[in-house]
């Protein structure tokens, strides 16, 4: 499994917007700036954001965007699953119930399915506020 650069865009743009919340909305362009990534590419990304209720936004000249919920409540899990879609290292993992005709053979499955439950037990127990107050000093080891 590999994570886009969509996914990480998301990360960055979520934790800019925890870090530099003054109770305002935020400009694209300034998180732009400061992450060094490109105002058009970021647009797409907060849609995503958006549609799924994780950012606010304002139009206009004090326009922008914030968060809607506190660092705390948002996962790192959950950020990935909106811009990523299914974190299944397999395909066939992707839906409940697995819908593979080779299913009920599989030898390899129950490896999947623990190496998918180990990813979302991961990726679901480190929040915005976790990489943010800890940063690099954090251990984010299993």
């Amino acid at each position: 499994m590999k994570i886009s650069t969509k996914g990480r865009y998301a990360l960055r743009l979520m934790i800019d917007l925890a870090q530099h919340d003054a109770g305002g909305f935020i400009p694209l362009r300034d998180i732009s700036r400061r992450q060094e990534i490109s105002a058009k590419y970021l647009e797409q990304i907060v849609v995503q954001l958006s549609r799924a209720g994780f950012v606010r936004s304002i139009r206009g000249a004090q326009g922008g965007y914030q968060l809607s919920r506190p660092p705390a409540e948002y996962t790192v899990g959950d950020i990935l699953r909106i811009t990523e879609g299914s974190l299944a290292p397999v395909a066939c993992l992707e839906s409940e119930p697995v819908e593979c005709s080779r299913a009920g053979d599989c030898i390899t499955l129950n490896f999947w399915r623990g190496l998918f439950d180990t990813i979302n037990q991961y990726v679901d127990s480190v929040t915005l506020e976790d990489l943010i107050h800890r940063g690099q000093s954090l251990d984010f080891s299993i």
